[in-house]
């Protein structure tokens, strides 16, 4: 299965986005057409627990820090951490705002994320991008696709590109193989092609079992086979894969190998950098943009 990354001076985007997106795919990170993203979006999806296991990730200067010196595409955080604590990196470090979230004290029965701030909030604090969280297969999607609709349509009149972590979450997807099967995953993929995201966060697929809808309940799993049908299902949409929790060293690269090589665009690392030491984050982040360094796009 042939994998080809989508091309910015292939896509059909507004004046706006193309400036905005040549930030972050050329003028800061790897600067080949790939991404590296540094989000902290945890404290609000999670909680302060992450910030236990590297005491010093509390303060978010910790993480502007390492996305400045990591030589990191992109910063992802809410409205507070950008007005707090962004003015000695503006024009530095590349901002994507968050525009919605949650806390993770209720159950994933209804996931769905309100509004945290705006599009012109975005403008306004000089972001090049926006993150949005939807929920696929919630019983709340109804609301969560109304409330992405209009951001994504100001997200257009201001030229602005959006991120959409899209995860599925919710009952029936668990009583159809669990939010990290393939079959969850590549339907999150395709929604955000569907949708008009620009770029899609997602997580690498786990397995396929039982409880997975046909044909996936039938296919052989092979993780970087899995990866590469999720992103064919992105199609024009870029794919960001996540890190998720926290991994050693040599599994976090064979990671970003099978990510790449499926064809991602890039990858959106929080709690495997920022949970390390930071003379430690910074080898391992050396070690991730090399590899990245081989995907010239």
């Amino acid at each position: 299965m042939e994998i080809q990354r989508p091309k910015l001076d292939e896509l059909d985007l507004s004046l706006g986005k193309r400036v905005r997106l040549h930030r972050l795919l050329y003028e800061h990170g790897p600067g080949n057409g790939t991404l590296f993203i540094l989000p902290i979006d945890q404290g609000v999806e999670h909680g302060p627990v992450d910030f236990f296991a590297n005491p010093e990730s509390i303060d978010p200067d910790y993480q502007y820090r390492l996305a400045l010196n990591g030589g990191f595409s992109g910063i992802a955080l809410h409205y507070g951490l950008a007005v707090k604590y962004m003015r000695k990196y503006c024009g530095k470090v590349p901002l994507i705002l968050k525009l919605n979230g949650k806390t993770n004290i209720p159950s994933d029965k209804e996931a769905f994320s309100p509004l945290t701030a705006t599009v012109e909030d975005a403008v306004r604090l000089g972001a090049d991008a926006i993150g949005y969280t939807l929920y696929v297969g919630s019983p709340a999607q109804d609301k969560d696709i109304l409330q992405f609709t209009k951001v994504r349509d100001e997200a257009e009149k201001y030229g602005m590109p959006v991120i959409m972590w899209s995860y599925p979450r919710g009952e029936a997807i668990e009583e159809k193989g669990g939010r990290d099967s393939l079959y969850a995953v590549d339907y999150a993929a395709r929604i955000a092609n569907e949708f008009g995201a620009d770029i899609v966060k997602l997580n690498l697929p786990k397995n396929v079992n039982e409880k997975c809808p046909e044909p996936y309940k039938s296919m052989k799993f092979n993780v970087e086979d899995a990866a590469k049908k999720v992103v064919r299902s992105a199609g024009k949409t870029m794919v960001l894969f996540s890190g998720g929790s926290k991994l050693g060293d040599e599994d976090l690269l064979k990671k970003v190998r099978i990510c790449m090589n499926a064809g991602a665009t890039g990858l959106i690392f929080g709690r495997n950098m920022w949970q390390r030491k930071y003379e430690d984050a910074m080898k391992i982040n050396e070690k991730v943009k090399k590899i990245l360094l081989q995907y010239s796009n």
